[in-house]
């Protein structure tokens, strides 16, 4: 797996933290200094932290399992969706939805009845409606396209969620936390890393430091995916994520929990501005 150069991080502009006012003392370790009121984050931490997290990505996707990809900031969301995608990994990037985890089998029935329009597309039910029904059941079948499209096919939870800009998705890092799923993350100066299993100390608020590191991520995940494809050739491949023992989509029912009752759980702080 090639390493990230100390250049590409700089170039990047990885280093460029929040500013000093905005901290979380959290984040001193990966602190190289500060300059004009702005903290500047220690790129050869975040090498060996891009490092660690880029092999144990390699690994999930090696093993046949999913991760999540959840990034609903406009800097970020149309870079995920574009390196994403051709993976075959979910993503989120127009709202987290909450209880997306917690309480996965109300999304599940969600996604359910999603395909049931589909199927009422295909086999022409929709065309025995009025015209008003079939208006309003298009519109019930976008609403859910634009908020769930992107996980339609995850029939299980996630085993693992990476997560750009910990402040602004605190709802999902909560769930993930309740559920203890492994959670990978970009942390600026703003963010707590205590709340994610492999930080990424890096700029997560420009364009170019989020492609770096996403397509780091992606690398791997290929990386790891073509691996097990050459396991399967020599059949050494581990089964196939839906025979793992984990969370079933029963349990997941099991585990209700409200908007606001997850919110009340994540980490205390509100979204910053850009440095």
């Amino acid at each position: 797996m090639a390493r990230i150069e100390f250049k590409q991080l700089l170039d990047a502009g990885v280093h460029f933290g929040h500013l000093r006012r905005k901290w979380n003392p959290n984040m001193a370790p990966y602190i190289f200094t500060e300059k004009k009121g702005i903290h500047i984050i220690d790129l050869n931490k975040t090498a060996v932290k891009l490092d660690e997290a880029a092999a144990a990505m390699k690994q999930i996707a090696r093993s046949g399992k999913k991760v999540l990809f959840v990034a609903t900031k406009k800097q970020a969301k149309d870079i995920v969706t574009e390196r994403v995608k051709p993976t075959g990994m979910p993503y989120v990037t127009e709202r987290w939805s909450g209880g997306m985890l917690t309480n996965f089998g109300t999304i599940r029935r969600a996604i359910k009845k999603m395909a049931n329009i589909d199927r009422m597309k295909i086999d022409g039910t929709l065309n025995h409606m009025s015209k008003r029904e079939r208006l309003q059941v298009s519109r019930q079948r976008d609403k859910m396209e634009k908020n769930l499209g992107s996980i339609a096919d995850l029939t299980r939870l996630p085993s693992a969620l990476f997560i750009v800009d910990i402040v602004k998705e605190h709802i999902a890092v909560a769930e993930a936390r309740k559920l203890n799923i492994p959670t990978f993350a970009m942390v600026d100066t703003n963010s707590d890393p205590n709340l994610i299993d492999f930080p990424i100390p890096a700029n997560d608020d420009a364009t170019k430091s989020i492609e770096l590191i996403l397509d780091t991520m992606i690398a791997a995940i290929n990386e790891g995916m073509e691996e097990r494809k050459s396991d399967k050739e020599r059949g050494e491949a581990t089964p196939e994520e839906g025979d793992e023992e984990g969370v079933t989509e029963a349990a997941a029912e099991e585990k209700p929990a409200t908007e606001a009752k997850v919110a009340e759980e994540a980490t205390a702080g509100t979204p910053s501005a850009e440095a």
